[in-house]
């Protein structure tokens, strides 16, 4: 049976080697919990056997070297793996670690004669660290299900044939044909004018999406009826789900400062426990009358399993584990276990609007143009100079006006941060944006105009207002809900927006949301962030766009929308929400308090019954039985308490 050791710097390195071995055996046959179990198993029947002649049938042989031997023989199964472990661990400068404890309390009992004891307690470790190996390979099980979303292959297109290549091998422009219930590896644009794709890879949500020609479909989408035509967009390594795989294969190295306590702490905390186990046998004789050897060596080895703190190092991250793996199973990505320990203090969440709260897919409501203006001529000037920003009203302007006509009149386009563009054309300056852009330049335009409660974009040429358009995008069918489970958590919500303020207040009034504002540049976001931060407010700042990247980066938790989202605010972000649901924010608060609240549990649990235990044992008055309860019982209730998150229903 391979084994894996709780104390801090070999942990890791072990478990990684063990897990792989245990995740191949899992994935080959259905044997594989059994093979975990064989070796405990072999030993406990020994034991069994051993311990009905040793105390019903009593035949006269059982005694001396015949009664060691058996005892020796059910030990060995279960006993010379965490041997071989310990003299590889003293080789590598780690003596004292829970292979070194436990064989030195096992060999111990064999020596005063206590061989039932001696067998037991290792076979309950045993029993216990399978179980363990069984709980990590099941918490990594659910994040891991994210590496087989990508096939190795791609069928491509070239001419009217059809080949197959490995997936790493296509490029830019190559077109894909997928067939119903295949995956796609790459990140693309649909060539077909329609398919229905199955998302939960990436998402979280089974439900199917229909895209239509043109629109991005990405790498881990499942085609779920006709035959459709993908060209490749972006490389193999580069797509949006090799972003989100890295984020999860980095996951585990961002440790909670629990978590590195606790490190740390079995660190100083094994050679303490060695060193009072050593005085609990050399201490009594100076002070003790009758002074017994094996009496006071026999405290001392209980005192010794008692002591091993595997329940916390092994427990504690295995908690967070599953913290990980039940957000990834939400469609909700934690970068460490550190950020699920801050979300869990979050009171205060701030929110972008747009592509947040509001679907971000705009569409042209309204189009007013000055008369003395050809209406025609600044539409196919304003679609010109959109198609130089990136900008989603750039897209639904686009969509409203049809194709960019080009026109070589056209130079000098800036764009201005916050405000719009700015371009020459006819050696006339003609700008697009909001009001501020119109007020930067002292351009008078109707008052009015800025109590409508849509998106404006205006218009002027040569310093004349030349009129405007209305955008209108729709509010989330979850944002609602969303504010009011961040309400019932106790969390306070604030909206800030580049849109102007009578587009905000209506979005937020409608939400309920009483703190909002409008009109904001992004270093007025930074501003207004750093603000609630100097309240000692703890804050999550959740946000899609570019300039989202240095709000998100400056808050306690930074929140990416990752379906939609930009690659700086994902990879800025310390928690990447993989499908633009809203309501996922207040779900990553209450996955990251019960994952809190579960090693908080399991750190009381550990200390509580060891403490107890440690005092009956070197008191003489708790055996070797209960030592292995406080060590072992407690490691697996500890294990127990901390998978109960990957089945809890959030």
């Amino acid at each position: 049976m391979s084994k894996s050791c709780c104390t801090p710097d070999s942990h890791q390195h072990t478990h990684s080697e063990n897990h792989d071995q245990h995740n191949h055996s899992h994935g080959n046959h259905e044997g594989g919990n059994f093979n975990l179990f064989f070796p405990a198993l072999i030993s406990a029947s020994i034991l069994g056997l051993a311990l009905v002649m040793d105390h019903f049938i009593k035949p006269d042989w059982l005694v001396g070297g015949y009664r060691f031997v058996i005892y020796f023989i059910a030990y060995l199964p279960v006993g010379f793996p965490v041997l071989k472990e310990a003299f590889i661990s003293i080789q590598k400068g780690d003596v004292f670690s829970e292979f070194f404890l436990m064989s030195l309390a096992t060999i111990g009992a064999f020596s005063i004669g206590e061989f039932p004891e001696g067998v037991a307690v290792m076979l309950f470790y045993s029993v216990g660290e399978a179980f363990q190996d069984m709980a990590v390979t099941k918490a990594q099980s659910n994040i891991k299900s994210l590496l087989d979303q990508r096939p190795d292959v791609v069928t491509i297109k070239e001419g009217h044939q059809t080949k197959t290549i490995p997936a790493a091998e296509a490029v830019l422009g190559h077109i894909i044909q997928l067939k119903p219930g295949e995956k796609l590896a790459l990140d693309g644009e649909l060539l077909s004018e329609k398919g229905t794709f199955n998302t939960a890879a990436l998402t979280g949500e089974s439900k199917p999406d229909t895209k239509l020609k043109g629109e991005t479909v990405l790498a881990g989408m499942i085609n779920m009826n006709s035959v459709t035509e993908v060209v490749v967009t972006t490389k193999f390594q580069d797509s949006k789900l090799s972003k989100i795989l890295d984020l999860v294969q980095n996951a585990s190295s961002q440790k909670a400062p629990t978590e590195l306590f606790i490190r740390k702490f079995a660190k100083i905390y094994t050679p303490i426990v060695v060193a009072l186990a050593l005085a609990i046998v050399v201490v009594p004789y100076f002070f003790v009358d009758e002074y017994l050897f094996k009496d006071w060596l026999y405290r001392a080895l209980i005192f010794l399993v008692i002591s091993c703190p595997c329940a916390l190092v092994i427990s504690i991250p295995l908690g967070y584990f599953g913290g990980i793996g039940a957000g990834s199973r939400h469609g909700i990505l934690f970068k460490g276990s550190n950020y699920l320990d801050s979300i869990a203090e979050i009171n205060h969440v701030v929110m972008d609007k747009t592509g947040t709260m509001t679907e971000g897919v705009f569409k042209v409501k309204d189009v007013v143009i000055d008369e003395k203006f050809d209406r025609e001529k600044i539409l196919n000037d304003l679609n010109f100079i959109e198609s130089k920003s990136t900008h989603p009203i750039a897209t639904a302007i686009h969509e409203f006006v049809g194709e960019v006509v080009p026109n070589p009149n056209f130079n000098a386009i800036e764009e201005i941060s916050g405000h719009g563009l700015v371009g020459t054309i006819d050696a006339k300056i003609f700008m697009v944006g909001n009001f501020k852009l119109l007020d930067r330049y002292h351009i008078q335009y109707p008052e009015n105009l800025t109590q409508i409660a849509e998106t404006t974009i205006v218009m002027a040429l040569d310093g004349d207002f030349v009129g405007y358009i209305t955008i209108a995008d729709k509010i989330k069918s979850e944002a609602a809900q969303t504010i009011g489970q961040l309400n019932h958590l106790g969390v306070k919500t604030t909206m800030l927006s580049g849109d102007k303020e009578e587009v905000v207040k209506s979005v937020a009034e409608n939400l309920t949301i009483l703190n909002y504002f409008g009109n904001l540049l992004p270093e007025d976001k930074v501003e207004k962030v750093k603000s609630i931060l100097a309240k000692k407010e703890s804050v999550a700042f959740v946000g899609d766009g570019v300039n989202d990247a240095p709000v998100i980066a400056i808050s306690d938790v930074g929140i990416a929308m990752g379906g939609l989202g930009s690659d700086a605010a994902i990879e800025t972000a310390d928690v990447v929400i993989q499908d633009d649901n809203p309501i996922k924010i207040p779900l990553a608060i209450r996955i990251g308090k019960e994952t809190k609240k579960i090693v908080k549990q399991n750190i009381a649990l550990a200390f509580g019954v060891k403490a107890v235990v440690l005092v009956l044992g070197a008191g003489g008055i708790a055996t070797m039985w209960e030592a292995v309860f406080a060590d072992v019982g407690v490691a697996l209730l500890a294990i127990l308490n901390a998978v109960r998150i990957q089945r809890m229903r959030f």
